[in-house]
């Protein structure tokens, strides 16, 4: 598992989530000690390790303040898995909807991909290294075989079928005793090589130095890359879409998808097909393949689960919308959508067992992360043990004008720096004045106020409709430089601005 926050302290891991939100220093504090007691937990002694349970956080707080976007370059920071979930989306086990197991196998999901991409960078020299071989062999193949021959599937590779039937039917043919071996077919005796002239034998040396000569240049070639650009016909396994199946699971009417292939063991021997493609991309498809016969597909699945269980990261959003009290003085009876839900959260959040595809996950150290707006429901509306199991609570703070222009300049991926580079790539140059980003900014405070406020979400919506013109007559534009001052922002916007009911349905 990797060590990717050993050497961050709190402050450390706050200054990171600095670089790419603005403000919410509670909430920024919050997930800095839950992450690192993570840390603090693997160096723990055993017989107290697993007594340590993560604290959950509710983080509340209006649309377009930062919620998800701590938490997604929290996981980020950590090369944890992460998902992010909408409760809306998850209704009563029992009722057509998503089950909420659902959101832990999407989990380890995510984590087996993650696992699968550090191992396939682990292989990639000697998957390379193979890669050039089959080239070799295909470029200059040994002697008395062809280049067909030298891209026909060896014995135990996914492709040769052969060697897949013989473990079918030994896992057929079985009894109480143990397997029975059917009884082979013994091969015909090889036939004794001539012996050769000693002129055929001299002359059997040196074609096959010859041969070891043009493979040791071919090699050096491939390796410089001064032959990617031919073309030649090579054997690669059919990267069509899997066969798939839907079924219900026990666990509600859950719909998923199952790859046959994997499924089976192997046992379904694998479609390949002749292609003509360069030598470069030869290379690369081949060094994928390689990468994936090397890597052990049962380590994979068992990193993925303990990846899941000790790192991930859950984010709940819309966790206000199932908050809502039934019965006397509430919304009516129960709902499977809202209360339901919340029941059918509460074991996941508790600590429980998933069971997925890569085998049995145990929820108890994931670490779940609830957020809402909570404008018409409060956190004290939601069931007494889920409030227990959401212990950290962090109130984000409404963004004001000063945010907007940090926001628009600070991060790294300010929306300013986003727009200059999209734009250089059609040679015209964006300059933003400090006056035309306050302007930007007191417009966008100004529309949140009279209309909806959905945080920095606002910039969004007001840049686009700043440099509408800009970007579709990028092409043509004479003037290569653009000037973005306040006057060119108010000329643009302040009548759209200033008509509320026009900025409702533009800005």
């Amino acid at each position: 598992m990797p060590e990717i926050t050993e050497d961050l302290t709190p402050s450390q891991i706050v200054l990171e989530l600095d670089r790419y939100i603005v403000g919410q220093a509670a909430a920024k504090r919050a997930v800095a000690v839950a992450l690192r007691n993570r840390y603090r937990r693997r160096l723990m002694p055993d017989d107290l390790r697993d007594e340590v349970i993560p604290k959950n956080i509710l983080m509340i707080g209006p649309t377009g303040v930062g919620k998800t976007e701590i938490a997604r370059r929290l996981a980020t920071l950590a090369a944890a898995p992460f998902v992010k979930v909408e409760a809306t989306k998850f209704t009563e086990v029992g009722y057509v909807g998503r089950d909420v197991d659902s959101m832990i196998r999407d989990l380890t999901q995510v984590a087996a991909r993650l696992v699968e991409a550090e191992k396939r960078t682990e292989v990639r020299p000697e998957a390379q290294r193979r890669a050039i071989e089959r080239l070799l062999d295909i470029l200059q193949p040994a002697s008395g075989e062809s280049a067909a021959a030298k891209q026909r599937p060896r014995e135990g590779e996914p492709g040769d079928v052969m060697a897949q039937m013989r473990r079918l039917v030994g896992s057929i043919f079985s009894s109480e005793d143990g397997p029975v071996v059917a009884p082979t077919v013994p091969e015909p005796p090889a036939e004794p090589e001539a012996e050769l002239t000693p002129e055929a034998a001299d002359k059997k040396k040196r074609d096959a130095e010859r041969r070891a000569r043009i493979r040791e240049r071919l090699k050096e070639q491939l390796l410089a890359g001064t032959r990617d650009e031919e073309l030649i016909s090579v054997t690669v396994a059919d990267r069509g879409r899997p066969p798939m199946m839907q079924f219900f699971g026990p666990q509600g009417m859950e719909e998923m998808g199952m790859d046959m292939s994997s499924s089976l063991g192997g046992m379904m021997p694998q479609k390949r097909r002749t292609r003509k493609m360069t030598i470069g991309e030869a290379k690369a498809v081949f060094t994928e393949e390689e990468a994936a016969a090397i890597i052990d597909r049962d380590a994979v699945m068992k990193d993925a689960v303990l990846r899941t269980e000790q790192t991930g990261i859950v984010f709940v959003d819309e966790i206000d919308k199932i908050a809502g009290k039934s019965g006397p003085g509430g919304a009516g009876g129960p709902d499977v959508s809202r209360e339901g839900v919340q029941r059918d959260i509460l074991p996941i959040l508790e600590g429980s067992t998933v069971n997925t595809k890569y085998g049995p996950v145990k929820t108890d150290h994931i670490l779940f992360i609830a957020a809402g707006a909570f404008h018409v429901s409060k956190p004290s509306d939601l069931i007494p043990e889920l409030q227990g199991r959401l212990p950290i609570r962090v109130e984000l703070e409404n963004l004001n004008q000063d945010d907007f222009e940090r926001i628009l300049v600070e991060p790294r991926n300010a929306l300013t720096r986003q727009y200059t580079g999209l734009l250089a790539t059609e040679g015209v140059t964006l300059e933003f004045t400090a006056e035309g980003i306050a302007e930007i900014a007191r417009v966008a405070a100004a529309v949140n106020r009279s209309s909806e406020n959905i945080g920095a979400r606002r910039l969004h919506t007001v840049m686009e409709k700043l440099l509408e013109d800009v970007s579709f007559d990028a092409p043509d534009l004479d003037s290569p430089v653009i000037h973005i001052d306040d006057e060119y922002v108010r000329t643009r916007l302040s009548k759209i601005a200033s008509d509320e009911d026009l900025s409702r349905y533009i800005l």
